[in-house]
């Protein structure tokens, strides 16, 4: 029998007499590690399958057409160009080989490592509902939003085209989930339906074409307050979104979504945010017990029982809140964040000789946008903002957060112009569309 072949080991750069470091992903948590390392003695390459790092938290804002998708991206290489000791390696992660301490690449490569955070987030959750995966565009990476984007605005060019087909001019777009990003993506797709009949005259019936959220739970927003899920709830039913709460996804199908109660709601679009699992990622094949939604479970200070040299962060992980506290922490992205950052300390620490001390998170509080000039804001402390102060603040805080002036200067202008006007945006269906082949003898292939 023929012997399997051993992955090749691609050097990124000469040995060194310094830990080699792996960080694997370059998102949030990836790229808070990474920048705590910059500049220590330590090599540090980090490995993502994209040679860019996304703000995931302005999706929705590119799905429905509010910004473009450079707007929410930036070069990983252009962050760290000015960090001789960090590489970055542009590839796909198919292992981690504990054994040998070296992460094996799709191209047969393998990036060894000495210390090694894994920080590779999570994947869209299905929860085995039959169709969704097949008939709902999922919404969690960049490639996720364009998608979304054309799925929604081709959908809305064939209502104008074709009014038969959609109960006269009349679509039905459903949103599951009801957390932050199912919230943001109904207010948003409500004012992307508006403004298309208004600035680009699209033939679509105004009071009976329809933005359905579907919840499972009980309330919108379930990490908030209750006053916040009430104030989403209340504001979502005043700008025309239908909101079904404690009735979930039975079944997807092309054209309808069939709720548990019986209920079947005709669907033009499904834009599913209904949650997220590590399962069918890179970081489930690490040798760890699992939590809730596949998250590897770690010590206190992040790292792998019986692998100290392998830390787990961000979605990946069920990271701790520590002090005391044995609950988990949410996945957002101050936890991500704050958890690579931590890693990345660890491994400083345990170079130093020092003792790794267990991770707490400090809560900064969450926000969540219903739409225009509305907004939730929760605070460390309790305290709800709601409405246009809200706003105010959830606009603040993200441009604050946004990777590179360019970026910040463009979402800012955007933000400025459709606040005073709300004028038509960047509603580009843009798709690899396949040509049909030309007619003819001499006819070849053509270009997508």
């Amino acid at each position: 029998m023929p012997r399997t072949a051993s992955p090749v080991r691609c050097q990124v750069r000469e040995p060194a007499s310094v830990d080699q470091v792996v960080v694997l992903g370059a998102g949030f948590a990836g790229l808070a590690a990474a920048r705590r390392l910059a500049g220590h003695p330590v090599e540090v390459t980090l490995v993502d399958q994209h040679n860019f790092t996304t703000f995931q938290p302005l999706l929705y804002q590119v799905a429905t057409a509010g910004l473009e998708p450079a707007d929410v991206a930036y070069p990983v290489r252009t962050i760290f160009r000015h960090a001789p000791n960090v590489t970055f390696r542009h590839g796909r992660a198919t292992a981690i080989d504990t054994a040998r301490r070296a992460v094996v690449l799709a191209d047969g490569c393998s990036v060894p490592y000495d210390q090694l955070i894994v920080a590779t987030g999570a994947a869209p959750a299905f929860f085995g509902i039959p169709g969704a995966e097949t008939h709902a565009a999922a919404l969690y990476t960049l490639a996720d939003a364009r998608r979304v984007r054309n799925r929604l605005l081709s959908t809305l060019e064939e209502v104008d085209a074709h009014p038969e087909r959609f109960d006269s001019g009349a679509p039905v777009f459903v949103v599951v989930g009801g957390g932050p990003t199912g919230v943001e993506t109904a207010g948003a797709l409500r004012e992307l339906l508006d403004v298309s009949m208004r600035r680009d005259r699209l033939r679509l019936d105004p009071v009976r074409t329809r933005v359905v959220l579907v919840e499972a739970g009980p309330r919108l927003l379930a990490g908030f307050d209750p006053r916040a899920s009430a104030y989403a709830l209340d504001t979502l039913r005043a700008r025309g979104v239908e909101v079904r709460v404690g009735d979930p996804v039975a079944a997807v199908a092309s054209g309808a979504v069939r709720l548990a109660s019986g209920e079947e709601l005709p669907a033009a679009a499904v834009v599913w945010a209904g949650g997220v699992t590590v399962d069918g990622t890179v970081a489930h094949g690490v040798p760890a017990g699992r939590g809730a939604g596949g998250r590897i479970r770690v010590e206190a200070d992040l790292s792998l029982a019986g692998h100290p040299e392998v830390f787990v962060v961000g979605d990946a992980a069920a990271v701790p809140r520590g002090t005391g506290d044995r609950s988990l922490c949410p996945q957002l992205a101050q936890v991500a964040i704050q958890s690579g950052d931590h890693a990345a300390r660890a491994v400083l620490a345990r170079q130093a000789g020092r003792a790794v001390p267990p991770f707490a998170y400090r809560d900064k509080g969450i926000m969540a946008t219903i739409g225009r000039r509305a907004a939730v804001a929760q605070l460390r402390h309790g305290l709800v903002v709601r409405g246009t102060l809200g706003w105010v603040a959830w606009l603040g805080l993200h441009l604050i957060e946004l990777i590179g002036f360019r970026n910040r200067l463009t979402v800012l202008v955007n933000w400025t112009w459709r606040y005073l006007e709300w004028p038509s945006g960047p509603r580009l269906i843009v798709a690899d569309i396949e040509r049909e082949p030309r007619a003819g003898p001499d006819a070849g292939p053509e270009s997508t």
